[in-house]
């Protein structure tokens, strides 16, 4: 079984813990030292110093320092081994994590805001989240948490007979390559909620592909068309949000156009005032 790093680092350090109480403890009984000439001795130890001013003298005492050479310094190594992966591994998730931002920045440059325009158009109950999505150089963290509880609630309620549909159709299919070229990127699998948007929204381009026209439906079948519409809708705000956030914080100037071209705000302009 693998451990995580976070485990394996509970784990070192706890035998580390362990080993310096009862080595300081075993030296006081044997060697008969001091509490501090005894800790002294044991850091110089795992620490592999090894100044050789204090020394075991009696043959229990060299087993007991054996037994912590063996111990704490294979824990104090594996410690210092486990920073070092843990600096390694965090400049390479946030070297991945730009990454992943420039694909999402790219997809709500393409198709992802303009979606969202014909979406909330036609939205009937869209004046129930406007207010709280328009984002500003003000918003803190809590600003978005505040926001995103409100959209995770809000009842997505579009009516694929009141879209429409064939233009919507037709956006997508001028960006059916551009989005299949997303889907097949590997890193996508990384993100946990856009990855789910992708799906949803090539789900919805199959759908409407399958019928030979998008008007004058049946009831039940917008009522399935619908679904579908509502599932992209939600996902597609949901990470519209996160998209503002993480510009918020590492890229301002793409967070001043993009908070100009919010889908949400009737005054958006991309013409500075």
């Amino acid at each position: 079984m693998k451990f995580s790093l976070s485990v394996r680092m509970r784990v070192y350090l706890s035998i580390l813990i362990c080993v310096v109480i009862a080595g300081v403890i075993g030296l006081q009984i044997i060697e008969q030292l001091s509490p501090l000439d005894a800790l002294y001795f044991l850091i110089v130890t795992i620490a592999t110093v090894g100044y050789g001013d204090i020394h075991p003298v009696t043959p229990a005492g060299k087993v007991l320092v054996m037994i912590i050479i063996i111990t704490g310094v294979g824990c104090f190594v594996g410690i210092a081994a486990h920073m070092i992966e843990s600096v390694i591994e965090e400049r390479e998730r946030k070297s991945r994590l730009e990454k992943l931002n420039m694909i999402i920045g790219s997809f709500f440059s393409e198709v992802g805001i303009e979606i969202l325009k014909k979406f909330n158009e036609h939205d009937p109950s869209v004046d129930d989240i406007r207010s709280v999505l328009v984002v500003s150089q003000n918003w803190s963290d809590a600003d978005f948490a505040r926001a995103r509880s409100v959209i995770e609630k809000h009842p997505y309620t579009l009516d694929s007979c009141s879209v429409p549909m064939e233009d919507l159709y037709h956006f997508l299919m001028d960006h059916k390559g551009f989005l299949i070229s997303m889907l097949q990127n590997p890193r996508l699998l990384e993100h946990d909620s856009f990855t789910p948007l992708i799906q949803a929204l090539y789900h919805l381009i199959d759908e409407m592909m399958a019928r030979e026209r998008l008007t004058n439906l049946p009831p039940a079948d917008c009522a399935h068309l619908s679904g579908d519409l509502n599932r992209v809708y939600r996902l597609l705000v949901i990470e519209w949000l996160g998209y503002m956030q993480n510009l918020k914080h590492d890229y301002p100037f793409l967070f001043s156009l993009a908070m100009r071209q919010n889908p949400f705000d009737k005054n958006a302009s991309v013409i500075v005032q």
